[in-house]
């Protein structure tokens, strides 16, 4: 059941719900994505996550 698991960013508690249950935020997903070797968009992950542009 990791695909369940989230923690909310900022009070660093796990929890299974959506909302954080003492502050309120949106809690995040704590397990990355799935890989796959015929990923589409693994140029677009790259250009967001490094801030540059390919030319792939």
């Amino acid at each position: 059941m990791k695909w369940k698991l989230r923690k909310c960013p900022r009070d660093k508690i796990y929890t299974m719900k959506d909302i954080c249950p003492i502050c309120g935020n949106k809690t995040v997903i704590t397990s990355p994505p799935r890989f796959s070797p015929e990923d589409k968009y693994v140029k677009y992950r790259i250009e967001l996550k490094k801030g540059i542009k390919l030319n792939c």
